[in-house]
Protein backbone atom coordinates (compact mmCIF):
# COMPACT_ATOMS: atom_id res chain seq x y z
CA UNK A 1 0.00 0.00 0.00
CA UNK A 2 1.99 2.86 -1.37
CA UNK A 3 2.29 6.16 -2.36
CA UNK A 4 4.59 7.88 -4.90
CA UNK A 5 5.39 11.20 -6.65
CA UNK A 6 5.45 12.35 -9.52
CA UNK A 7 8.19 15.42 -10.23
CA UNK A 8 8.28 16.30 -14.33
CA UNK A 9 10.56 18.34 -15.95
CA UNK A 10 8.69 18.82 -19.17
CA UNK A 11 8.96 15.62 -21.08
CA UNK A 12 11.24 13.59 -18.36
CA UNK A 13 10.48 12.10 -14.51
CA UNK A 14 12.52 12.58 -11.87
CA UNK A 15 13.88 9.22 -10.18
CA UNK A 16 15.89 8.48 -6.80
CA UNK A 17 18.22 5.80 -6.02
CA UNK A 18 17.35 2.88 -4.15
CA UNK A 19 19.15 1.54 -1.15
CA UNK A 20 17.68 -1.66 -1.19
CA UNK A 21 18.02 -2.55 -5.28
CA UNK A 22 21.80 -1.07 -6.12
CA UNK A 23 22.36 0.80 -9.51
CA UNK A 24 18.13 0.85 -9.72
CA UNK A 25 16.32 3.84 -9.36
CA UNK A 26 12.56 4.64 -8.96
CA UNK A 27 9.67 7.64 -7.98
CA UNK A 28 10.34 9.48 -4.45
CA UNK A 29 7.62 7.56 -2.22
CA UNK A 30 6.83 4.60 -0.71
CA UNK A 31 4.78 2.38 1.66
CA UNK A 32 2.10 3.49 4.08
CA UNK A 33 2.65 2.92 7.62
CA UNK A 34 -0.32 1.78 10.02
CA UNK A 35 0.17 3.22 13.83
CA UNK A 36 -0.11 0.93 16.85
CA UNK A 37 -3.93 1.14 17.32
CA UNK A 38 -4.08 -1.00 14.34
CA UNK A 39 -2.96 -3.56 15.38
CA UNK A 40 -5.68 -5.74 16.92
CA UNK A 41 -7.59 -4.96 13.51
CA UNK A 42 -4.69 -6.54 11.39
CA UNK A 43 -4.15 -9.08 13.74
CA UNK A 44 -8.03 -9.93 12.94
CA UNK A 45 -7.13 -10.01 9.42
CA UNK A 46 -3.65 -12.39 10.01
CA UNK A 47 -1.72 -9.79 8.56
CA UNK A 48 1.92 -10.30 9.06
CA UNK A 49 4.55 -7.74 8.14
CA UNK A 50 7.43 -8.59 5.76
CA UNK A 51 11.06 -9.23 6.77
CA UNK A 52 12.66 -5.82 7.74
CA UNK A 53 15.24 -4.95 5.64
CA UNK A 54 15.99 -2.23 8.31
CA UNK A 55 14.21 -0.66 11.13
CA UNK A 56 12.59 2.36 8.67
CA UNK A 57 10.08 -0.49 7.41
CA UNK A 58 9.38 -0.88 11.01
CA UNK A 59 4.88 -0.66 11.02
CA UNK A 60 4.85 -0.33 7.03
CA UNK A 61 1.63 -1.73 5.43
CA UNK A 62 4.05 -4.56 3.42
CA UNK A 63 3.05 -7.85 4.07
CA UNK A 64 1.31 -10.83 3.86
CA UNK A 65 -2.31 -12.07 5.01
CA UNK A 66 -4.46 -15.22 3.42
CA UNK A 67 -6.15 -14.40 0.52
CA UNK A 68 -9.40 -14.39 2.04
CA UNK A 69 -8.83 -11.76 3.96
CA UNK A 70 -7.90 -9.54 1.43
CA UNK A 71 -11.58 -7.67 0.80
CA UNK A 72 -11.68 -7.35 4.58
CA UNK A 73 -8.21 -5.41 4.44
CA UNK A 74 -9.17 -3.18 1.76
CA UNK A 75 -11.90 -2.01 3.68
CA UNK A 76 -10.10 -1.81 6.91
CA UNK A 77 -7.54 0.29 4.46
CA UNK A 78 -10.41 2.73 2.87
CA UNK A 79 -11.95 3.59 6.34
CA UNK A 80 -8.17 6.25 6.69
CA UNK A 81 -8.12 5.13 10.32
CA UNK A 82 -5.29 4.18 12.58
CA UNK A 83 -2.85 4.49 9.24
CA UNK A 84 -1.01 7.61 7.68
CA UNK A 85 -2.55 9.16 5.09
CA UNK A 86 -1.18 9.08 1.64
CA UNK A 87 -0.05 12.70 1.64
CA UNK A 88 1.59 11.86 5.16
CA UNK A 89 3.40 8.99 3.70
CA UNK A 90 4.51 11.36 0.29
CA UNK A 91 6.14 13.44 2.80
CA UNK A 92 8.05 11.72 4.84
CA UNK A 93 9.07 9.69 2.32
CA UNK A 94 10.61 12.23 0.19
CA UNK A 95 12.26 13.39 3.61
CA UNK A 96 13.83 10.21 4.43
CA UNK A 97 15.07 9.61 0.29
CA UNK A 98 16.52 12.80 -0.04
CA UNK A 99 18.54 12.19 3.26
CA UNK A 100 19.25 8.57 1.93
CA UNK A 101 20.90 10.51 -1.28
CA UNK A 102 23.16 12.85 1.15
CA UNK A 103 20.85 16.02 0.56
CA UNK A 104 18.63 15.73 3.28
CA UNK A 105 18.59 19.74 3.23
CA UNK A 106 16.61 19.56 0.06
CA UNK A 107 13.94 18.56 2.67
CA UNK A 108 13.68 22.26 3.92
CA UNK A 109 10.54 23.55 3.82
CA UNK A 110 8.78 20.38 2.87
CA UNK A 111 5.28 20.99 4.55
CA UNK A 112 4.80 23.42 2.67
CA UNK A 113 5.04 21.64 -0.89
CA UNK A 114 1.57 20.85 -2.55
CA UNK A 115 0.38 17.85 -3.70
CA UNK A 116 -2.28 16.74 -6.23
CA UNK A 117 -3.46 13.51 -6.85
CA UNK A 118 -3.34 11.87 -10.64
CA UNK A 119 -4.40 8.21 -9.99
CA UNK A 120 -5.29 5.42 -7.97
CA UNK A 121 -3.59 1.90 -9.10
CA UNK A 122 -3.88 -1.27 -8.11
CA UNK A 123 -1.37 -3.72 -9.32
CA UNK A 124 -2.19 -7.56 -9.07
CA UNK A 125 -2.82 -10.22 -8.11
CA UNK A 126 0.05 -11.31 -9.70
CA UNK A 127 2.31 -14.69 -9.59
CA UNK A 128 5.82 -14.81 -8.22
CA UNK A 129 8.22 -16.31 -9.60
CA UNK A 130 9.65 -19.02 -7.45
CA UNK A 131 7.29 -18.18 -4.34
CA UNK A 132 3.96 -19.63 -2.90
CA UNK A 133 1.97 -16.44 -2.89
CA UNK A 134 0.43 -13.77 -5.13
CA UNK A 135 1.39 -9.88 -4.86
CA UNK A 136 -1.42 -6.98 -5.04
CA UNK A 137 -0.30 -3.47 -4.40
CA UNK A 138 -2.38 -0.37 -4.25
CA UNK A 139 -0.74 3.05 -5.09
CA UNK A 140 -1.86 6.46 -5.01
CA UNK A 141 -0.02 8.80 -7.71
CA UNK A 142 0.99 12.64 -6.87
CA UNK A 143 1.84 15.58 -8.39
CA UNK A 144 4.51 18.01 -7.15
CA UNK A 145 2.32 21.48 -7.49
CA UNK A 146 4.55 24.09 -8.58
CA UNK A 147 2.15 27.22 -6.77
CA UNK A 148 4.80 27.47 -4.49
CA UNK A 149 8.31 28.58 -4.34
CA UNK A 150 9.85 25.46 -2.36
CA UNK A 151 8.13 23.55 -5.14
CA UNK A 152 9.51 24.87 -7.99
CA UNK A 153 12.96 25.04 -5.75
CA UNK A 154 12.55 21.44 -5.25
CA UNK A 155 12.60 20.26 -8.70
CA UNK A 156 15.01 22.83 -9.73
CA UNK A 157 17.46 21.32 -7.10
CA UNK A 158 16.79 17.75 -8.55
CA UNK A 159 17.12 18.64 -11.83
CA UNK A 160 20.17 19.91 -11.42
CA UNK A 161 21.51 17.13 -9.27
CA UNK A 162 20.31 14.36 -12.09
CA UNK A 163 22.95 16.69 -14.34
CA UNK A 164 25.70 16.63 -12.07
CA UNK A 165 27.70 13.67 -12.87
CA UNK A 166 29.53 13.28 -9.62
CA UNK A 167 25.84 12.83 -8.04
CA UNK A 168 24.47 9.70 -8.54
CA UNK A 169 21.40 10.18 -6.14
CA UNK A 170 18.73 11.05 -8.81
CA UNK A 171 18.02 10.37 -12.15
CA UNK A 172 16.11 11.91 -15.05
CA UNK A 173 14.31 8.91 -17.51
CA UNK A 174 12.29 9.85 -20.39
CA UNK A 175 9.03 8.08 -20.86
CA UNK A 176 10.73 5.98 -23.43
CA UNK A 177 13.25 5.12 -20.65
CA UNK A 178 11.00 3.78 -18.32
CA UNK A 179 9.39 1.33 -21.19
CA UNK A 180 12.70 0.12 -21.98
CA UNK A 181 13.47 -0.19 -18.18
CA UNK A 182 16.55 1.32 -18.18
CA UNK A 183 18.41 4.45 -18.51
CA UNK A 184 21.82 3.81 -19.21
CA UNK A 185 23.43 1.64 -17.23
CA UNK A 186 20.67 2.26 -14.56
CA UNK A 187 17.46 0.10 -14.36
CA UNK A 188 14.37 1.62 -13.96
CA UNK A 189 11.52 0.57 -11.43
CA UNK A 190 9.05 -1.10 -13.29
CA UNK A 191 6.70 0.51 -10.91
CA UNK A 192 8.02 3.91 -12.35
CA UNK A 193 5.27 2.95 -15.24
CA UNK A 194 2.57 4.08 -13.13
CA UNK A 195 3.85 7.71 -13.32
CA UNK A 196 2.58 7.38 -17.00
CA UNK A 197 -0.75 5.38 -16.91
CA UNK A 198 -2.08 2.48 -15.26
CA UNK A 199 0.32 -0.30 -16.58
CA UNK A 200 3.65 -2.21 -16.22
CA UNK A 201 5.84 -3.53 -18.63
CA UNK A 202 8.71 -5.00 -16.68
CA UNK A 203 8.82 -7.58 -13.47
CA UNK A 204 9.87 -6.03 -10.28
CA UNK A 205 13.83 -5.72 -9.37
CA UNK A 206 14.36 -8.70 -6.38
CA UNK A 207 15.26 -6.18 -3.11
CA UNK A 208 18.92 -7.07 -1.21
CA UNK A 209 17.16 -9.15 1.32
CA UNK A 210 15.95 -11.99 -0.89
Amino acid sequence: MASLLRIQDDDRYILVHSPYRPDSYGPPGGVIKYHPAARPALDRLRFREELRVDQRMRSDLRGFLPGRALPGFVRWFDRQEDRESALECVRRELAEELAEIDHPKLAVGIDRLHFTHVRHVVDGPLKVPGRPYRVVRLFDIWDLSLDTPEGIRLRDALTALASDPSDRGVLVATADDIVHGRRQRSYLAPHAAYLMGESRFHADLPPLNS
